[in-house]
């Protein structure tokens, strides 16, 4: 099969990524680009947990295939929310994003398989809305599924996360 070529934003860098167009954008960014802080779930696009943004919009990365991206399309995977190519987070490379740093200290997550999904699902509501409701988090997150927490400390941490950057905290 042909391959085709993209120049792509991925966490803040520009990359020109070759590919076959068939395939799956989750498989590109853990085996080509070594991105593995995205998970396989289910491969169907019903846990989240393979969830990255693209384009500002949060999608299931084993649902999307190479070729359905366009040249300048932004990706931005959990490994992109620490450090500095983050709009609205100041801090450097090595530090962890307010969200990351209240999944942790809120117990937001246990197994950790759901995380990645939870955090750049999580993150997109965050930018649209920094002051969100409990309804609203739970809203945003309906389409991850999480088999250890219960939800509540994940709620939680997102809640209290908004309050951490609108504070600007880290």
């Amino acid at each position: 099969m042909a391959v085709v070529t993209r120049k792509l934003i991925i966490n803040g860098s520009e990359q020109e990524v070759v590919a076959e167009p068939t395939r799956r954008l989750l498989d590109l960014l853990r085996s080509d680009l070594k991105l593995t802080g995205t998970k396989e779930g289910c491969g169907e696009g019903e846990c989240g947990a393979c969830s990255i943004i693209l384009n500002d919009e949060v999608v299931d990365s084993c649902l999307l295939l190479f070729g359905q991206l366009a040249d300048g399309d932004r990706l931005l995977t959990v490994e992109g929310l620490s450090g500095s190519q983050v709009p609205g987070f100041s801090g450097s490379n090595d530090d962890l994003h307010p969200l990351q740093r209240a999944f942790i200290d809120l117990g937001g997550t246990q197994c950790g398989m759901c995380t990645p999904g939870m955090l750049m699902a999580a993150y997109a509501l965050l930018c649209r809305n920094p002051n969100p409701t409990r309804e609203e988090i739970a809203v945003a997150l309906a389409g991850n599924l999480c088999r250890c927490t219960g939800y509540v400390k994940i709620i939680d941490a997102v809640e209290g996360a908004a309050k951490r950057m609108r504070e600007g905290a880290r």
